[in-house]
């Protein structure tokens, strides 16, 4: 996440038409880099924390410890570093299964919906999504987003269940439920690139 720009081009492509597309997409370029020096920087801010529903975290590692645990305002990891990321990325995904759940239900039963199962998952791309079935998904790392980030996310997928395309109809059905879902939309714009470990 240096802000490095990398052109790979065909065999055949001669440098100037190479040239030519990075002065063309130089206001895309200048915009992701940007955006990666924010998210670096909002990465080497946290110190040894990490975000939690709006809340923040201290990191500890214990010798001998296997799994991630939370006490309190302190996630206990493993003291191995090789062990320490997939141990905090295990329990992040058992968390999500549970904050997930119950505002998956919770939403449903107040939009008179039903899905149809449940999967934590780390999409790239994606923060969540809902079949034509009605099979949930969402991803684990919105729970290193503030709470209503959370809850906009699932209202989005709930709303998919009787919309399933982003019209004006889906829009307008989203703004009955959650009012002033334009604020978390745009702050997962803004910031989504900076929820990862």
């Amino acid at each position: 996440m240096d802000g490095t720009v990398t052109v790979v081009l065909p065999r055949r492509i001669p440098e100037a038409a190479a040239l030519a597309a990075v002065r063309e997409l130089a206001p895309w370029i200048a915009r992701r880099r940007a955006a990666v020096a924010t998210t670096a920087a909002a990465l080497a801010a946290r110190g040894g924390r990490l975000p939690y529903l709006g809340a923040w975290l201290t990191v500890v590692g214990e010798a001998g410890r296997q799994r991630a645990h939370r006490r309190a305002d302190v996630l206990l990891v493993p003291a191995d570093q090789e062990q320490r990321q997939p141990a905090i990325e295990r329990w992040y995904r058992r968390q999500a299964a549970r904050e997930v759940a119950w505002r998956l239900d919770a939403a449903c039963a107040r939009a008179g919906l039903t899905y149809h199962g449940l999967t934590i998952r780390g999409q790239a791309t994606r923060w969540a999504s809902c079949s034509a079935r009605g099979a949930m998904s969402f991803n684990w790392r919105l729970l290193l987003a503030p709470p209503e980030i959370l809850d906009y996310v699932v209202w989005h997928e709930v709303c998919h269940l009787a919309v399933m395309d982003h019209s004006p109809r889906f829009w307008a059905l989203l703004g009955e439920h959650l009012p002033g879902y334009a604020e978390p939309r745009a702050w997962l714009a803004r910031h989504g690139a900076s929820l990862v470990l």
